[in-house]
């Protein structure tokens, strides 16, 4: 969703933050943001504030001539990065599946009416059609006979957006056909029969007979990969009703809709929408020439268009800042020749578009714009209720609206002569205003030629309002609306279902696990030894050795967490590198790689450390330097926060004699004044120069040296001076042969996930891998990407982790690449230079949790039964409990009562009765007491802050695991820090739930730590490969994240094919965008709500027989207040004790007042109703609650939801379990009480009805196991195999 930050942070549509300028956040943060901010931006949704109770009116005020249209300085010229290549969405990507069915409804029908004719067009699922002005005709309304909907416009391409031009000879809509990036087309019209594409009786003018009887061995064709033909492609476009068809516009990254005919029919005003760092669009008017139809069809400029209104800008902003506006005018009319009708959101005023605004005090008001003069009057305020999708009659005088009456919506009309308003009807379906909306925040409508009544849709519909005039000449109701009842024929091409499996049981049970993402990677004087984190342990590796196995770094605690290790310059046995507690904070440690000895440096205050290094001074006196960093969101805010900054201090390295006493004593710390980024160090390398004389500090954006010999000035601040920047990298180092000062310096970066390697650049020269705008000699080192850059010590070498392949390469082989570098302006030679880097896969393993069960679980029999005891230790019995197994799909199945559950080494062993148990001597029995027993639940869309700074443990993680989530799937996390935080998990370093994520979003808008374009299909594999080998065989699916190009969404499906990957789009409020995820059928689910909350026949059909699944996160939902603000106003989450065990005080407290909202501003419940009535046809819905505050509980808040449309108990813990299962392909392993499957289960007290009682009760548990591992959820003591264990967490609260 588009949050104003997607929980994980942000709320659903957009992952990244919404601050204005020039603000990247990166790793986990990026998904998590502020969340206090996020509190104060939700918050400021529901609580009244001085200025929320007016809305701003902009009366008529020309533009004075000095002030310059923003607009007008600012140039488009960065996003997208690359540009497309060819790719046609009906033929190069497959539909081997067809559906077929008739519909007498419709959800969200935008509709127009020809003005000499009177027929109707509308569009349909991404099709166009026709009903006759017969259809309305007094006789066929009272008659209520259905009449037949006329396909015009069908096919693979989603065509919407019908208007016709002024004499009723041309129609406009708009079509994502060929490349998949939506544009306006144009086609001539000769009335509804004539435009019919299955007539009942073919004329077969043009061949269109022909091209009907060859359409299902032609459509085969396709989906079996056979390329089309000239003839064959004329065929399909002509039975698609398009073989005439021109291109008015041709974005190829922006997007254009509801383009409407300027009166002297040569020129259409249409809306383009402009993407921000943030993927919801911001809206503006354009201008577009529309070509003769009846001439040869020529070719259309991308981008090009004439800006008739674009983005005012708030107080204080710059043309700069103008491509992050996210608001903009949208749903232009034309009245006359030279002036616009538009609808504007006007609470939004900050520049910053959000969520859960108040439509009832109103959001969209609707303007009028002379071009002539430049001036804007306000022609309806938004309050209240708003005044949003304008339509003019044709004569001019009456504008007709729609708007919210208290619980109603209604259509409105305004006489332009005399002012006067009225709600003429009530009947109308609520108006989506309240999300970004490119799809219209309500349906297109019109009126009829003579103007005597507007045909609209509403509730499923199409209505005939009939309108009269009253003695001022104004337009009234002129009786009874009625429905236009039709029926038509709806048919679909669809993609096969992306599905995988995992066989997650083979790799949790396997004695020991394998690191596959590495971080803080550094490298030795020579380029001999690497040294990095891999999941909590720093590990040592030979380069271009014959040991694949990395070696651990030695340590003084080795079943604790170590981190950000380097090495000594000038000694490479020696690895400085830090200890974590989350206690105790950092201590650093020295090792000694020959000798096995580790040191404790002393000295230092309790705090937060990173990025230790010591300088390459003579003898054993050496300087060193480190980052101290204030609280963050994991580690807490209230202990050791203070002091953040660049410290140097001095130790003496201990001698080879010396090895008794294992501390080093680090004097004379202080403070250094820099520059440094404390608030995000993860990618910052600091390395001393000139011995101790200078620091080299190496940002993601900058390389900067701090001269210490010269010592502070009179101000105290010591002297930096830049050596090299990225416009965009998320990583920058420069070799420290390189940093002179002078003149140029040699420079790598990561861009866009690739690694570059900048030959010679000056400090002020940002480099850029943009093509036509990259810095020159430029050349790109990675094949599929890469992060994790560093030199070696000498500057000879470049190295870089992809997954578990370390690569290098060795920088003065680079000139035989050059000259292929600077030909290829769009990859910078990668054709030459792929040859040159060397690789090899590192080898890290630790003992897997089962593993580690059965040895705990042996020394606990053993300990209380004897030695007798352990050859049944590893069993656990749950005894006496009442099963919900959900493995048939059948409630009467799946209800086991008096049944035992017995588990061994991790596994389900066996499910039998009460008096059929036999227990073996040394087994541990737990008593349910008749308590229902169902499968660990698993959260399908969960959010928190994948790993961090430090590699502490997570209260996030206990959290979800306390309220019974065994198994999450976040779907956005930095890729590399959340697969190192499963490994984490699963090693024991952290407790919390089995952990599955998409990796970074495969994301469309300009945010430059998350944007790709996959212009081909190489991007595509590039960028899924870059997500599998991170998380090995825990890697299974990605997140396009609201790409506008259908091919490129259709590259990442096929690439997917290759490599078992399913996919999880993002739904972002884009109603368009996501009937073609469902069409394109690859997508495995849907993320979020559809943005209309009530779904009709045409798409519950099409979304349940898809084979895509629903997460709809009713928490965050569309169309209406987000369904946690109904949760915060109903339930005391302050006080609730076991919230304040597991989470940060402050999260709570932020909730603690709020505002009651009626109920009809939850259209979280139509949601809900709409999902059940998907479910009862077939479609697997899931529990996702989007990482929403409080962690865990809010799950239980999620069920609440599901169930509120109409659903049983039993479904929605299906739901939960086995179909969100089914649905990531891990069923084999998890989701069902089932004996060969791991041993996940959630444990409930006796009188907990979880299937006939309040839905709430699901978050009343008593013990929740993981793979066998059992705790007490109310505190996650253990209870099994380590009774009384309760992991430690930082202090996170100042009480």
């Amino acid at each position: 969703m588009a949050t104003a930050v997607d929980k994980g942070g942000l709320a659903p549509g957009e992952p990244i933050s919404t601050a204005r300028r020039n603000h990247t956040l990166r790793g986990s943060r990026l998904f998590r943001g502020s969340l206090l901010l996020l509190f104060a931006v939700l918050l400021s949704t529901v609580l009244s504030t001085p200025w929320s109770l007016n809305i701003t009116q902009y009366q008529a005020s020309p533009a004075p001539a000095s002030v310059a249209d923003p607009s007008e300085q600012w140039e488009d010229n960065i996003w997208p990065i690359r540009e497309q290549t060819p790719w046609d969405i009906s033929t190069d990507f497959p539909f081997p599946r067809k559906l077929e069915y008739d519909v007498t409804e419709g959800t969200w029908l935008r509709l127009d009416v020809n003005p000499k004719s009177g027929d109707i067009v509308f569009d349909i699922l991404g099709d166009i059609y026709c009903l006759p002005a017969s259809a309305y005709r007094k006789k066929q309304l009272a008659s209520e006979v259905l009449t037949r909907a006329i396909p015009v416009l069908l096919g693979v391409p989603h065509d919407s957006d019908p208007h016709f031009s002024p004499e009723g000879d041309r129609l406009v809509f708009r079509s994502d056909a060929e490349l998949g990036v939506e544009n306006i087309w144009v086609k001539e019209w000769a009335g509804c029969e004539a435009s019919d594409v299955r007539p009942a009786h073919v004329a077969n003018d043009e061949g269109l007979a022909d091209a009907l009887a060859l359409k299902d061995e032609e459509e085969e064709l396709l989906a079996n990969g056979v390329r089309e033909t000239a003839e064959r492609k004329r065929r399909r476009l002509l039975r698609e009703g398009r073989i005439h068809a021109q291109r008015v516009t041709n974005e190829t990254y922006r997007w254009v809709s509801d383009a409407r005919f300027h009166p002297s029919g040569n020129k259409v005003i249409a809306t383009k929408w402009y993407t921000s760092s943030r993927s919801l669009g911001a809206g503006e008017g354009w201008e577009y020439s529309v070509p003769d139809t009846k001439a040869t069809s020529k070719a259309v400029k991308s981008g090009s268009g004439k800006r008739l209104v674009g983005r005012t800008l708030p107080a204080g902003w710059g043309p700069e800042d103008y491509g992050e506006q996210q608001v903009g005018p949208e749903q232009f009319i034309w009245k006359g020749d030279d002036t616009l009708i538009y609808s504007k959101n006007v609470k939004d005023i900050n520049g910053e578009w959000t969520y859960s605004k108040d439509v009832h005090k109103g959001i969209n008001s609707i303007f009028a714009v002379n071009l002539t003069s430049k001036e804007t009057i306000t022609l309806v305020n938004a309050s209240p209720g708003g005044a949003t999708r304008p339509e003019l009659s044709r004569d001019g005088r009456t504008l007709a609206f729609v708007r919210r009456v208290r619980d109603k919506e209604a259509l409105v009309l305004k006489d332009l002569e005399t002012g006067t308003i009225r709600n003429i009807w009530h009947g109308l379906t609520y108006d989506l205003s309240i999300v970004s909306a490119p799809m219209g925040t309500y349906p297109s409508f019109a009126f009829t030629p003579e103007d005597d009544a507007i045909i609209v849709w509403a509730a499923g519909q199409i209505y005939h309002i009939p309108l009269s005039t009253n003695a001022f000449g104004e337009r009234i109701l002129g009786g009874e609306p009625k429905t236009i009842p039709f029926t038509a024929h709806l048919e679909k091409r669809l993609a096969e279902t992306r599905s995988a499996k995992t066989d997650l049981k083979a790799v949790e049970t396997a004695d020991t696990q394998r690191v596959y993402a590495f971080q803080e990677l550094r490298v030795d004087e020579s380029g001999e030894k690497a040294v990095f984190q891999a999941a909590g342990g720093t590990y040592v590796q030979e380069v271009g050795g014959d040991t694949p196995h990395a070696k651990p770094v030695p340590v003084l605690r080795p079943n604790v967490p170590y981190h950000t290790p380097s090495f000594v310059p000038g000694a490479s046995d020696l690895v400085i590198h830090a200890r974590w507690s989350d206690v105790n904070f950092t201590t650093i440690e020295l090792a000694n790689l020959t000798s096995g000895a580790a040191y404790e440096l002393t000295g230092l205050r309790l705090g937060r450390y990173y990025s230790p290094t010591l300088c390459a001074c003579s003898g054993r006196g050496r300087q060193i330097a480190f980052i101290k960093t204030g609280g963050d969101f994991l580690t807490g805010d209230v202990v050791a926060t203070a002091g953040a900054g660049l410290y140097i201090g001095e130790l003496t390295l201990p001698s080879g004699s010396d090895t008794k006493d294992s501390t080093i004593a680090v004097r004379n710390i202080r403070l250094v004044p820099s520059e440094i980024n404390t608030d995000d160090v993860l990618h910052t390398q600091l390395r001393f120069l000139d011995g101790n004389k200078r620091l080299l500090v190496q940002e993601p954006r900058r390389a900067f040296v701090i001269d210490l010999a010269a010592g502070p000035n009179e101000t105290g601040k010591f002297a930096h001076t830049t050596v090299a920047s990225g416009r965009m990298s998320e990583e920058l180092v420069v070799p420290p042969s390189s940093s002179s000062l002078k003149g140029t310096t040699e420079a790598a970066i990561v861009d866009f996930f690739h690694v570059y390697y900048a030959p010679s650049v000056k400090a002020d020269d940002a480099i850029w891998s943009k093509p036509a705008n990259a810095t020159k000699g430029l050349v790109r080192l990675s094949v599929d990407g890469g992060h994790s850059i560093t030199w070696s010590g000498d500057g000879s070498k470049l190295f870089w982790f992809l997954g578990p392949w370390l690569h290098h390469v060795d920088i003065s082989q680079l000139s035989v690449c050059s000259k292929a570098a600077q030909q290829d302006t769009n990859t910078f030679g990668i054709s030459c230079t792929k040859k040159l880097p060397k690789f090899q896969e590192v080898f890290v393993e630790y003992p897997s949790d089962i593993a580690r069960l059965k040895r705990e679980a042996a020394a606990f029999a053993a300990e209380k039964y004897g030695e007798e005891g352990r050859p049944h230790a590893d069993f656990l019995v749950i005894a006496n409990a009442t099963l919900l197994t959900m493995e048939t799909g059948d409630l009467k199945s799946d209800v086991l009562r008096d049944a035992v559950l017995v588990t061994r080494n991790g596994e389900i062993e066996a499910i039998v009765g009460v008096h059929d148990a036999v227990i073996p001597y040394g087994a541990t029995v737990l008593d349910a007491e008749g308590g229902f027993v169902v499968p660990g639940f698993i959260d399908v869309h969960a959010h928190w802050n994948t790993g961090g700074t430090y590699p502490g443990s997570s209260w996030e993680l206990e959290a979800f695991l306390a309220y019974g989530v065994t198994t999450l799937h976040n779907s956005s996390g930095d890729t590399a820090l959340a697969f190192a935080e499963r490994f984490r998990v699963e090693r024991g370093q952290i407790v919390g739930s089995r952990i599955f994520q998409t990796g970074v979003v495969i994301y469309g808008a300009g945010e430059p730590a998350l944007h790709q374009d996959i212009v081909d299909l190489e991007e595509a594999k590039s960028a899924l490969l870059r997500i599998k080998v991170e998380g090995g065989p825990s890697s299974f699916s990605y997140k396009n994240y609201n790409l506008p190009s259908r091919a490129s969404r259709q590259r990442l499906l096929l690439a997917a094919r290759n490599l078992s990957m399913l996919c999880v789009p993002e739904g972002g409020m884009n109603y368009d965008w996501d009937i073609t995820y469902i069409v394109d059928a690859g997508m495995t689910t849907v993320e979020h709500s559809l943005p209309i909350p009530v779904l009709y026949d045409d798409v519950l059909t099409l979304f349940a027989s898809s084979g895509t699944g629903s997460t709809p996160t009713h928490l965050v939902n569309y169309g209406g207040v987000m369904g946690e603000q109904f949760i915060w106003a109903n339930e005391d989450i302050p006080n609730d004790p076991k919230l304040r065990r597991f989470s940060r005080h402050d999260t709570l407290d932020l909730v603690a007042e709020s505002t009651a909202r009626p109920l009809n501003s939850y259209q979280v419940f139509n949601t809900s109703i709409s999902t059940a009535q998907l479910v009862r046809r077939g479609l697997k819905a899931h529990i996702g609650a989007h990482g929403e505050l409080p962690l865990g509980y809010n799950y239980h808040s999620e069920m609440f939801f599901t169930k509120s449309g109409g659903l049983s108990n039993y479904e929605v813990l299906r739901a939960a379990t086995s179909d969100a299962a089914i649905t990531l392909g891990i069923d084999n392993s998890v989701g069902s009480l089932t004996p060969g499957k791991l041993a996940d289960f959630v444990v409930y007290p006796p009188g907990v009805d979880l299937l006939e009682g309040d839905i709430s009760g699901t978050k009343d548990i008593r013990l929740v196991a993981r793979g066998g591992r059992v705790w007490d959820a109310s505190t996650l003591t253990e209870v099994w195999p380590v009774p009384g264990w309760r992991e430690l967490l930082p202090p996170l609260n100042a009480e």
